[in-house]
């Protein structure tokens, strides 16, 4: 049986996974190869000043309490757009609990963060500035005083949005940030040359059993999903996978409460899953309440992913070796480490050969972007 039939077949049997996304994007083709239609708010349209405005607030250190941190430090474009530690480090070196997630195709994710805390990259945008260990703001009031008292930055929000400096506020601010992220895209792979573009060599002979892998002995397909048309390589849903949880499994039923009682009282669960190692273990159960949450976090995209290690919310798999490894044995990381109590159900054994393996990482570095792929070269020889 060929590749593609397999696929069909696997597609069939996860067709809730793989019609995850929303029915709007898949309703015309993608602008760039592999990937569908860019989702843009209506209330917050892409234009070439809105974009140029939101690269240079993006970039702007003054917008921390020490002048030393901006967006960019943890979302490197040198890094692809993530910052190479396991997990982020703000003002003075303080360390959060996660690894910065890329910013490449943050554009198509339902939420945002690793526990989906935001909504769209507008919300997103305005936490880091407020957040103690990120940017470390008491409020967002030194940002508007910073380009309201900017000839070069009054210029630029007129010009975006058609306003007054005195009329800036933090809306504006936010939805040039998140129109700036908005174009940093990734398509046009070797696999979507290989898979959508019918290049049959755009892909190496690794790479292509490692797609077969990936769609059928290995199942990555039923989370990191590929539609028709195009493959974002998420199902924007949230899973345990049994990273991190088991630091905390034997105080889940303490914790879990004690954090409930917090959060019932006011605390910010921005910032408490960012300062406090065990609350942010507990995923995306700090966002809804539900103990089926607890340890589930964001199916992260596979695209570009040769560029972002180390890997997962906490940034404890070093390689995409450890990555495979990691699943093949069916949710924990050595052997001898116990199964945590409230792994997803689809996460088991999967019996792959260290060929396999080997193959089905030449696949994810497959999905490296050419626009990045001078980075993945850089690294490697470091």
């Amino acid at each position: 049986m060929t590749i593609k039939a397999r696929f069909t077949l696997a597609a069939l049997a996860l067709s809730g996974a793989l019609l995850a996304a929303p029915a709007a994007l898949a309703a015309q083709p993608g602008p760039m190869l592999g990937l569908p239609p860019l989702p843009v708010p209506a209330d917050n349209p892409q234009t070439p000043d809105k974009v140029a405005l939101g690269e240079k607030l993006f970039n702007d250190k003054r917008f921390s309490s020490t002048g030393t941190v901006s967006c960019a430090t943890c979302h490197d474009p040198n890094k692809g757009f993530g910052d190479a530690l396991k997990t982020s480090k703000g003002i003075r070196d303080l360390t959060g609990t996660r690894n910065a997630p890329t910013v490449i195709n943050a554009a198509y994710f339902a939420r945002q963060f690793w526990d989906g805390r935001s909504p769209d990259l507008e919300d997103q945008s305005q936490h880091p500035f407020v957040n103690p260990v990120e940017m470390g703001l008491k409020d967002h009031d030194p940002i508007i005083s910073i380009v309201t008292s900017n000839q070069d930055y009054v210029q630029a929000f007129i010009k975006a949005f058609g306003i007054s400096a005195e009329q800036i506020t933090m809306e504006h601010v936010k939805k040039a940030i998140a129109a700036f992220e908005r174009t940093i895209v990734g398509g046009n792979s070797p696999f979507d040359r290989y898979w959508y573009g019918g290049e049959k060599t755009a892909m190496t002979p690794a790479a292509i059993r490692g797609f077969d892998v990936f769609l059928n002995k290995g199942r990555c397909v039923s989370c990191h999903a590929i539609e028709q048309g195009y493959a974002l390589f998420t199902d924007n849903r949230f899973h345990n996978i049994g990273v991190g949880v088991n630091r905390i499994q034997a105080d889940i039923p303490k914790l879990a409460p004690e954090f409930l009682k917090a959060k019932a009282r006011g605390i910010d669960v921005d910032k408490r899953v960012l300062s406090d190692p065990r609350s942010s273990e507990l995923g995306r159960f700090a966002i809804t309440d539900s103990m089926d949450d607890i340890g589930s976090f964001k199916t992260s995209t596979l695209r570009n992913i040769a560029l972002t290690a180390p890997y997962m919310h906490d940034g404890s798999l070093a390689t995409l070796q450890e990555v495979v490894d990691h699943y093949n044995n069916g949710g924990i990381t050595r052997p001898t480490d116990p199964v945590n109590d409230f792994l997803s159900g689809g996460i088991r054994p999967l019996d792959l050969t260290e060929g396999e393996k080997a193959d089905l990482v030449a696949f994810l570095e497959a999905l490296t972007s050419p626009q990045f792929a001078p980075q993945r070269t850089a690294a490697a020889t470091k």
